[in-house]
């Protein structure tokens, strides 16, 4: 039998542990099995986490944050550029393995949501408190959501697959329009949104919860111009009074001590396993500094040097910014062709705390408190409340020690502001490409900073930044097309 990847999971994995930080290693439950008891059902819940765990440490900074303007690599001879430097270089192809990991990965994380929405109303389940029934499904259809959101804004329309399928009926399923799949991430999110509503007894840190579905719904409205159900939503986060901006904007970055007060929701990673853990520092750091930043000089540091802060990105931090001291930092040693220089890396991942080798424990921010702020200040600003979405700007603002005044602006002059302030606020968490391409402002910023970059790295392709419309969409993997028949995405 084929492997249709977009669909068949041939293995369920999950584990056994209460707490989060602890949900691996992980343990197989055979796919067949029904489930019957609550710690089964929270077993499977813990399960939807793990693909979006495992994409956003290697591939998702590829696709969301490296291909922007913010980030590019240090050049290395003896890794070459396959995969991620030609992503970043806008030289894009349905064969790149970035985007078929990226898709496999996401269609594995939808089908373990289906599998535990398609279980959970079975008759004969015993629950010895029906709030975790309600948490478990809430989780589900939160990260279906969000794995859904994340293909729709890199591919496009894709197939929408929301309950368990065998594999002869996924080689029918065509693509959905963009509004289809938009359509269905906004009624999970509300049935989210509903379900968290009655497991407030059962929160914890570090799972997904009521505040995180609503500042995703507020952010899904906001990408697709539904000005007035956004505002509704992240004024609902806002107004619930349970989140708020740390005073230290470092204190996001500190992977001894991980935030819950400002971060809404996060991707949990630790050192105490290989498994749980991501390995930040150690591909973001130069590769030419050995163990200097990592601390560990037994890790070889070859494949390093990725995701590392253009020239457009250090300029536009403004002049006494103190997140740019946390967000980027600099290590004078040899550079790629021997020279020393001063070379910027991503300051806000660090070295592991206790591990003796390249396990880090850096949670990744995906909704944060600061997230809400800005997008309720663009939102009011597109509804003409210009004044009034001033006051948000200026609370991230303060954090970061700008407190010139920014009242008075026009609301041309606020929306260029928020969007700097989203580059510089959010760097390094995946923001940049998504922000550039739901406000308009890709091919002109990527086009312009396409020319720069060629002018400062010679070892950059001739056929470099050749930003077209139609790679506002990535490719569909070419198995894909081969395989479940799905139509290509225009200009590939």
């Amino acid at each position: 039998m084929k492997k249709y990847i977009i669909i068949i999971l041939t293995a369920m994995i999950f584990s056994c542990s209460g707490d989060f930080l602890e949900i691996y290693p992980e343990t197989t439950l055979n796919e067949g099995n029904f489930y019957k008891s609550q710690e089964e059902f929270i077993l499977l819940a813990n399960g939807c986490y793990v693909p979006m765990r495992d994409y956003e440490k290697d591939l998702h900074w590829v696709l969301a944050e490296l291909i922007s303007d913010n980030t590019s690599f240090q050049y290395n001879i003896r890794t070459g550029e396959a995969v991620r430097g030609v992503i970043d270089q806008f030289i894009i192809t349905s064969d790149n393995r970035g985007y078929a990991n990226f898709w496999d990965l996401s269609y594995n994380g939808i089908t373990r949501c289906n599998k535990l929405l398609n279980e959970i109303e079975r008759p004969g389940v015993t629950w010895q408190n029906v709030a975790f029934k309600d948490r478990s499904a809430g989780e589900a259809y939160f990260l279906r959501a969000l794995y859904y959101f994340n293909l729709v804004r890199q591919f496009g329309g894709v197939p929408l697959v929301v309950a368990p399928i065998t594999a002869q009926e996924a080689v029918n399923i065509g693509r959905s329009s963009e509004q289809e799949i938009y359509q269905n991430i906004i009624s999970d999110l509300n049935q989210a949104i509903s379900h968290f509503s009655n497991a407030t007894g059962v929160k914890e840190n570090g799972r997904a919860n009521e505040h995180a579905a609503r500042s995703l719904l507020g952010k899904v409205h906001l990408t697709i111009g539904n000005d007035n159900e956004a505002e509704v939503n992240l004024k609902a986060v806002i107004d619930a009074n349970v989140y708020s901006l740390l005073p230290n904007y470092e204190d996001l970055f500190n992977p001894s001590n991980p935030d819950f007060k400002e971060t809404i929701f996060s991707i949990q990673y630790s050192e105490n396993n290989r498994e749980l853990s991501n390995r930040y520092i150690f591909m973001f750091a130069p590769w030419s500094s050995e163990g200097q930043i990592t601390n560990r000089p037994n890790i070889n540091m070859i494949a390093a040097g990725w995701n590392m802060p253009t020239r457009d990105l250090i300029e536009a931090f403004e002049e006494g910014d103190l997140r740019k001291n946390t967000s980027i930092k600099n290590w004078t040693g040899e550079d790629w062709d021997g020279e020393i220089r001063e070379i910027q890396y991503c300051g806000k991942y660090k070295p592991p705390v206790s591990a003796p080798d390249d396990r880090c424990g850096d949670n990744l921010p995906i909704l944060r408190y600061s997230d809400v702020l800005l997008m309720y200040a663009e939102v009011l600003n597109k509804l003409g409340r210009t004044g009034e979405a001033i006051s948000y700007v200026k609370m991230v603002r303060d954090r970061a020690g700008l407190t010139n005044s920014i009242d008075g602006l026009s609301g041309g002059e606020l929306e260029n502001l928020i969007a700097k302030e989203r580059q510089v606020e959010f760097c390094f968490e995946n923001h940049r490409w998504y922000d550039l391409k739901r406000t308009g402002k890709a091919v002109e910023t990527m086009s312009q900073h396409g020319v720069r970059e060629k002018a400062l790295k010679p070892f950059l392709f001739a056929t470099s930044f050749d930003v077209t419309p139609n790679k506002l969409l990535a490719p569909i993997p070419a198995e894909q097309i081969l395989i479940n028949r799905i139509t290509q995405n225009p200009g590939y």
